[in-house]
């Protein structure tokens, strides 16, 4: 693929859900300056979480993967990074310990900057301006001026990616993850809480199971594994100048990398197996994510899925698959079935939060909880029906507390939602939310291994 390929063929395939910059001067300069700057992420890095993506195809490990619909510039700050790391890393462990096996740590993070829109103009008060495409492209304020697309907006996108970066190397390696201190958040956010009861019941066996292992002398202290989290970002891979930009050729083999995240997606509307994206990303040795849903059919599926993964390497692909509550059936086993019979490895994740958008009564757009968690329920239920590997889950989630989707334990109601709605974009699970949908996860793979094991 290497020496067939270059990071440029995508220029020579259709292309949508990406801006037309009316300066093509300042877009070259822009783009030229991005080529000298330095990677975000590495080759080994990528190829690293290709091998764990491995271990979730092969039904060995279970994929977590949450965080911003779109990362925000004047949001931004350490603390916002901390708190949704913070979350992730418990869900991690409570998934770890219900399915008694390895997960694999993935963000939404320092990167997920651009978003596909349904339309290319939206209407305020009878005004008809671009729809704003993610702070990487254009302003969210209103205004014409602001919803111009301005090519200098992917430096600050670049700088935002590499702060965020650099923040989270420092909280995987730097104690920050121990698992005892990750675990007494936990503990603490369930205790006392009305509903909680059977969460923090599960919770102290967790902590019962920490407290024997760090009797037998396994801890933190004596054991680099327990205060240390591999923690990877991801994001769709949609303004293919930049990532043509930060794409370059690993030294040592020659492959090439994109080196603006570890994990890069395609999304649902942009997967046309003669489009761009599809080119730009079938080149590059990261791990690639795909956007299945409803109308993609099993025969356009099997032609992306050797365009994006020939080798039929186990990690390389992930099918991310999104249909809506009481839609899965109509179309997972179909996909799966044509999957199986091709014998193709792939990591099946579901994503339970694109198709279950609504608009509230109050005038919001928003997820009802019940409809994600049913989802995700019938997620499980159709791998266990086809004896196949439920691998992962896909969250739109913020470590904030904010109210964007309804419902959960903690009640989120439609006349909540104008307290603390912040997204720019795409309602997001809270912090709470993100704990709770964890933990009722983590009951899904209990189920998952007991099934397997009497099997």
């Amino acid at each position: 693929m290497g020496h067939t390929w270059t990071k440029s063929d995508w220029r020579s395939k259709p292309r949508i859900q990406m801006p037309e910059y009316t300066d093509e001067a300042a877009l070259k300069g822009v783009t030229d300056r991005l080529a000298r700057y330095p990677l975000l992420v590495f080759a080994g890095e990528a190829r690293r979480l290709t091998r764990a993506l491995g271990e979730v195809a092969e039904g060995r490990a279970f994929l977590l993967q949450g965080g911003d619909c779109a990362e925000s510039f004047d949001e931004f700050s350490s603390d916002m990074i901390r708190d949704t790391f913070k979350v992730m890393l418990q869900m991690a462990v409570v998934l770890t310990f219900g399915g008694q096996t390895p997960v694999v740590k993935v963000g939404r993070m320092a990167g997920q900057f651009a978003k596909p829109r349904s339309a290319d103009t939206e209407v305020v008060d009878g005004v008809e301006l671009p729809s704003f495409r993610g702070d990487i492209i254009n302003g969210f304020d209103f205004n014409a001026e602001s919803r111009i697309p301005d090519p200098n907006r992917m430096l600050r996108a670049y700088t935002q990616a590499a702060a965020s970066l650099n923040l989270l190397r420092a909280f995987s390696e730097g104690g920050f993850a121990d698992i005892k201190r990750v675990h007494q958040w936990t503990l603490d956010s369930t205790e006392g809480g009305k509903g909680y009861e059977e969460y923090h019941a599960l919770a102290r066996d967790i902590a019962k199971s920490l407290a024997f292992m760090e009797a037998a002398g396994i801890s933190g202290e004596t054991v680099d594994a327990m205060k240390r989290v591999s923690f990877y970002t991801s994001h769709e891979a949609l303004l293919l100048e930049y990532e043509e930009a930060l794409c370059r050729q690993d030294s040592e083999t020659g492959d090439w990398i994109a080196g603006s995240g570890h994990m890069i997606w395609i999304g649902d509307r942009t997967r046309q197996p003669d489009g761009a994206h599809v080119e730009f990303a079938r080149g590059v040795i990261n791990p690639i994510g795909l956007k299945c849903g409803p109308t993609i059919s099993e025969s356009d599926l099997l032609t992306l899925i050797d365009k994006l993964n020939p080798d039929n390497t186990a990690g390389r692909l992930t099918l991310i698959c999104r249909f809506g509550a009481g839609e899965v059936g109509a179309h997972l086993p179909r996909l799966i079935r044509a999957v199986e019979r091709e014998g193709r490895k792939v990591v099946w994740s579901c994503d339970p939060m694109h198709g279950n958008t609504i608009k509230s009564e109050s005038g919001f757009k928003t997820r009802p909880f019940d409809r994600v968690l049913a989802e995700v329920q019938e997620f499980f239920a159709i791998h266990k029906a086809e004896g196949t590997h439920a691998g992962g889950v896909h969250f739109e989630m913020t470590g904030k507390d904010v109210t964007e989707c309804t419902g959960g334990l903690r009640e989120v109601k439609d006349e909540d939602l104008s307290s603390r709605y912040h997204t720019a974009c795409d309602p997001r699970l809270n912090a709470s939310q993100s704990l709770e949908l964890a933990f009722l996860v983590a009951r899904e793979l209990q189920a998952q291994n007991e099934a397997r094991a009497r099997g």
